[in-house]
């Protein structure tokens, strides 16, 4: 059985090189499955601004871009990669396409602009610095729907 390269990335690889029975499926824990994407984002309240770091692993700087529109920060990150092998004669071995993106929101309050965030890509994090919101919330008040 075989899985989709997206579960990792040398997973051919591993699988004709790194087993003795190759009829053995290996374990999962070796895949890091979607987790390994799903943007994994750490939130700091350092008294008068916040710091976001958002965990993009494989990405690139090109890759990510970051929006602000009506109060919500939106980061992005979309990925192409193809890897191409052939032996001696030509002949494909193995050829595979991998594309995906992955996008969250955050919601920072209306009266803030681009120029109050501070953003930085190093070791696969994106980390993004921006003042508090000054704004008052109002917090809507939760209205129940009767289930029956």
């Amino acid at each position: 059985m075989l899985l989709p390269s997206i579960l990792n990335n040398n997973f051919l690889d591993d699988f004709f090189n790194g087993f003795d029975d190759t009829f053995r499926l290996p374990s999962f824990a070796a895949f890091p499955m979607t987790r390994g994407r799903m943007m994994n984002t750490n939130i700091k309240d350092l008294g008068d601004k916040y710091q976001l770091e958002v965990e993009l692993p494989g990405y690139n700087k090109e890759d990510i871009t970051a929006t602000l529109k009506k109060g919500y920060l939106t980061i992005a990150a979309k990925k192409m990669e193809t890897k191409d092998e052939k032996n001696d004669k030509g002949k494909y071995i193995r050829r595979e396409r991998y594309c995906g993106s992955c996008e969250r929101s955050f919601y920072v309050g209306n009266d803030l602009k681009e120029k109050d965030f501070k953003a930085s890509f190093e070791n696969g994090v994106l980390t993004l610095t921006f003042p508090k919101d000054k704004s008052d919330v109002k917090l809507e008040e939760k209205k129940y729907i009767p289930i029956k």
